[in-house]
């Protein structure tokens, strides 16, 4: 695994990046507009093999639940070169969904054209947005990782969702993330991740 950290090249209050891409779960096409009036939006890009999600997906779950009935979107997205690592190919996504519970649409980037417009490098990468779909907050979920022994809470994130819930600034000093680097289809790697 490459050790890599998010780019923080999204600025903030930058208007989000829009997408169409297909819920592995439902089959639905999910895009910013599948959450309307929501106070904010949570778009994560995860996978279902790297260490660094494995370590904190139980938390990404349990955000899923905590916020359900707050007035937060949430959707997570791969887009790992499912050819080259068969384990972030849709059918594997579908099943961590499922055994995880996530309460939030889990998309599929075949063109990894979502994650190049957010600049996502690495899984997990985090960018929350406003109610204008403005990014407000883009970095880590909170200080572990695996095997430093400090314990998953997500806190930084959280306190970034329930600042932007609540109408305020998402916290002034963001950690980037840190993760394995998103697996770019052969030929098709950005600027940034050269």
């Amino acid at each position: 695994m490459a050790r890599t950290e998010s780019t923080m090249l999204l600025k903030l209050g930058e208007q989000a990046p829009d997408f169409r891409l297909p819920d592995v779960v439902s089959g639905r096409t999910i895009g910013l507009d599948s959450f309307e009036g929501k106070k904010g939006l949570l778009v994560m890009f995860i996978c279902a093999h790297c260490p660094y999600v494995i370590h904190v997906r139980e938390e990404l779950a349990r955000i899923g639940r905590d916020y359900a009935d707050k007035s937060l979107g949430i959707v997570a997205i791969s887009a790992n070169d499912a050819v080259n690592y068969p384990d972030d190919a849709p059918p594997k996504l579908k099943q961590m969904a499922q055994e995880l519970g996530f309460q939030f649409p889990f998309c599929y980037d075949e063109t990894q054209e979502a994650a190049k417009a957010y600049a996502a490098a690495c899984t997990p990468d985090f960018f929350l947005l406003d109610e204008r779909r403005r990014l407000a907050y883009r970095g880590q979920l909170d200080d572990a990782r695996p095997g430093n022994g400090v314990p998953v809470t997500g806190r930084d994130l959280r306190a970034a969702i329930d600042a932007v819930l609540a109408g305020e600034p998402a916290p002034a000093r963001q950690k980037p993330s840190m993760g394995c680097n998103i697996k770019w289809k052969r030929g098709n790697e950005p600027a940034f991740a050269r």
